[in-house]
């Protein structure tokens, strides 16, 4: 799988796998200054990048777990997708969910994406789905 990248003029850092085996390449904020979120501020943090997927490939935009669980940064939307035919900016849609204030810095990690691979459904619509026996349970009917 080839990912074609153009770098914006804003972007000073390239996505990057952090080791061997990392499954997410790092996405960088290009931005000029630092950027404060407040306690439950959102904003849209830009990349300076656009993609390029193959066929049938989608790219998933994670938060990083290190700024979440020291700091409550984390995704609005907690896994975002691009889709292959998608050619605008990557920007990032970050929320602060602590109670302290934080501040990105520029060319900060910020994110992190996930390369898959995917299948769109055929849609068949039926009267009646097959018994299973979970049935209709739902949240916490499995237990802890």
């Amino acid at each position: 799988m080839i990912l074609k990248i153009e770098r914006l003029a804003h972007n000073k850092v390239l996505p990057e796998y952090k080791t061997e085996g990392a499954a997410g390449m790092d996405l960088c904020a290009a931005i000029n200054e630092p950027v404060t979120l407040k306690p439950l501020e959102r904003k849209l943090i830009p990349t300076g990048l656009k993609i390029e997927l193959e066929h049938g490939y989608e790219a998933q935009v994670r938060p990083r777990s290190g700024l979440s669980i020291k700091h409550g940064i984390t995704l609005i939307n907690c896994i975002g997708t691009i889709d292959e035919d998608y050619r605008g900016e990557v920007c990032i849609p970050m929320v602060n969910v602590s109670n302290e204030e934080y501040t990105i810095l520029p060319d900060e990690r910020i994110a992190q994406m996930v390369i898959a691979k995917y299948e769109q459904a055929k849609i068949e619509v039926v009267t009646e789905l097959t018994e299973t026996t979970r049935g209709e349970g739902g949240f916490g009917s499995t237990g802890k």
